[in-house]
């Protein structure tokens, strides 16, 4: 890789690295380190291609959800997510503050198969159509639905106080407009 290549590379990693990051700790089930280590990876296996890539940004999220797919797949224990109390914040008018929220969001997020939340991460944070989502994960947009349909009733059990969060009751409840429950 030349040193223009190696700039654009850097300036890649510099400005698209948070939003990586966000998906990558996502895809680990709100495991930081593990998220770290899958988006670090993944840079490194884009910078061998680096100068033949067309699309970067698509090119590294394809990898992080192929390589999130192989570590399901093996068969290894998974380990446990250990989180600190975050600092407390204003609460909205149901007393349910958004860190709260995101707290219980990343542990049912944790409590779903590997398969379930890189399918509602990629539908739902990541904003793919079923079609391309099948395309990443390789199934077909039927496995997609259905997969979709029963991460949600599970995600619905695993954390009923986020169902609020499915009516379209914005008005009853005000949450700051920057606030997504599947923000890290």
């Amino acid at each position: 890789m030349d040193a223009q290549e190696q700039d654009r590379f850097r300036e890649f990693v510099e400005t698209r690295s948070p939003a990586l990051l966000k998906t990558a700790v996502l895809l680990s089930g709100g495991d930081r380190h593990a998220g770290e280590d899958l988006l670090q990876n993944a840079l490194v296996k884009a910078a061998g291609r680096w100068q033949r890539i067309d699309e970067p940004e698509a090119y590294v999220r394809r990898i992080l959800y192929r390589q999130q797919v192989s570590r399901w797949r093996l068969k290894w224990p998974r380990r446990e997510l250990a989180v600190a109390q975050p600092p407390e914040r204003a609460t909205s008018a149901d007393g349910t503050s958004a860190a709260e929220l995101r707290i219980v969001m990343r542990g049912a997020l944790a409590k779903l198969t590997a398969r379930q939340r890189t399918v509602l991460v990629l539908r739902y944070f990541e904003d793919l159509p079923e079609a391309e989502v099948a395309a990443v994960l390789g199934c077909s947009v039927g496995t997609v639905r259905s997969t979709t349909h029963r991460s949600l009733a599970r995600l619905r059990g695993l954390a009923p106080e986020l169902a609020h969060l499915d009516r379209h009751d914005t008005a009853e409840r005000p949450v700051s407009p920057d606030f997504s429950p599947m923000e890290v």
